[in-house]
């Protein structure tokens, strides 16, 4: 396995003619090859959300722990997508550098990414853990903030160590090793679900401490992963020649400032899409507890199904960026279409299933007959905006792999605020349909979104492709 996963990375190919038959399926191999330990990791690593959910849902007074971890939820996950766009400019990078065989070249640059890495950590922690008047700010309903404030308090102390993951992690990829991140997923799934049920509901001595409990055990399972990542790393054969941790270098301000300037506008981009959702959480969370634990079920199903298009989206950079580092833009065109049309193809089932069995999803979260009904209803809207989600997060993904981000994030700009927070603020308090009026608002958002980055995706690797020398 790690000799087939070597040669997808360094693969030196071109894909100079898409009508061969084994082109296609040389093609979607690779990215599978990628993708599917991403996808996997990724799945893990949400299952812990997605157990915190269904755990915090046999709570006492469950309507309220449900709204309290989605809000709280909402504002970690902001946080973190920021934290990740940041880092994600590690991944293209060293994909850049790993196609062109300058490895020590890749592992220095990592290097300077830690001292971004460190900077991030410091106020992310402390936005965490001092949550409570921003909670008030953003005048959500008072019996709910007591509970997001304090699950923020608790797994606020995974924070520095869930940004040395992502540096890790991004770095891994970029070097075409997609295990570690499937690895310490599966980790943290397995080890959630114990200390859930310790610190939750007060078990072998511990107190029960509800959904501060859960937040304790995200935080701890967190360190325990930094530490699977760095043993990984440090002892796979196939790192040695990076020399990631043969020294720690003093700051290097053109080098981090590179970094910068492809990492911010993806960070901001990032973000911009995730505050759309964050915002809709947080605006339902004005109508009260039922409308806020059912928007909980609703998005947690669907960003947990968001993980296989998010999984590819990496390995479609990955693969898009080595291409490039080959002076290979035809090659990344091609991956880049590859990519998209397998995310069309995933959401397409995803869509189904959520369709045809709403009431068996909403089920396993909860057994409140009033939060399951407006939940089954706001699943349908759900379902609709998995194909333009899948496709918009692919796109962004292939233009990582060009190291074009700034146009990106103006036209996340627009999908997600002009269009999707206007419409989805317009529909659900001057029109009054409540949470399905922000849903509208964001299948628009993220449809606009798909097809712009597609757009330019297609756009600029035919401008590449048009410049390249004849004998590329």
């Amino acid at each position: 396995m790690p000799g087939r996963f070597a040669a997808m990375a360094q693969d030196t190919t071109p894909v100079n003619s898409i009508t061969k038959s084994h082109d296609h399926l040389a093609e979607v191999r690779r990215t599978l090859q990628l993708a599917i330990p991403v996808v996997l990791g990724q799945v893990a690593i949400f299952s812990m959300n997605f157990v915190d959910t269904v755990m915090s849902g046999h709570l006492p007074q469950k309507d309220i722990a449900l709204a309290g971890l989605g809000v709280g939820g909402s504002i970690w996950s902001a946080l973190m997508m920021f934290t990740i766009g940041m880092l994600m400019a590690v991944q293209p990078s060293v994909a850049h550098l790993d196609g062109a065989g300058r490895r020590l070249e890749a592992g220095a640059l990592t290097r300077q990414a830690l001292w971004i890495a460190l900077f991030i950590a410091v106020p992310y922690w402390a936005v965490c853990y001092f949550s409570e008047h921003l909670l008030q700010l953003f005048r959500i309903d008072p019996v709910i903030i007591p509970v997001a404030a304090g699950y923020l308090r608790a797994i606020s102390w995974g924070a520095p160590a869930l940004c040395l993951i992502f540096l890790l992690r991004f770095f891994s990829e970029g070097a075409g090793r997609t295990r570690p991140t499937m690895f310490y997923g599966i980790l943290g799934a397995a080890l959630n679900i114990p200390l859930n049920y310790t610190l939750m509901f007060g078990h072998f001595g511990f107190p029960a401490l509800g959904t501060i409990g859960c937040g304790y055990a995200t935080a701890i399972v967190i360190w325990l992963q930094l530490g699977m990542v760095l043993s990984y790393l440090g002892m796979h054969h196939h790192f040695k020649p990076f020399e990631l941790f043969h020294r720690i270098d003093a700051p290097r301000w053109r080098e981090i400032a590179s970094l910068l300037h492809l990492g911010i506008p993806i960070a901001v981009s990032v973000s911009l899409e995730n505050l759309l959702f964050v915002g809709a959480a947080l605006l339902i969370g004005r109508l009260g507890p039922l409308p806020s634990a059912a928007h909980l079920v609703a998005i947690n199903f669907s960003a947990l199904v968001f993980m296989i298009p998010l999984g590819m989206s990496s390995a479609v950079a990955v693969r898009v960026g080595n291409a490039l580092g080959r002076k290979d833009p035809a090659s990344a065109r091609y991956a880049g279409i590859v990519g998209i049309l397998l995310v069309a193809v995933s959401q397409c089932v995803n869509m189904t299933v959520m369709f045809v069995f709403p009431a068996q999803i909403v089920g396993m979260y909860t057994d409140d007959s009033a939060v399951a009904a407006m939940a089954v209803s706001l699943l349908f809207y759900a379902a609709v905006f998995q194909l333009p989600d899948g496709i918009q997060i692919c796109s962004a993904g292939a233009l990582r792999g060009l190291k074009d981000t700034k146009i990106p994030m103006l036209f996340n700009l627009v999908a997600y605020w002009l269009v999707g927070m206007s419409l989805g603020y317009y529909l659900t308090f001057s029109v009054g349909l409540g949470p399905a009026g922000m849903w509208i608002g964001m299948i628009a958002g993220l449809s606009v979104g798909a097809v712009l980055l597609t757009g330019r995706f297609l756009q600029r690797t035919s401008r590449l492709i048009r410049s390249a020398p004849v004998n590329a």
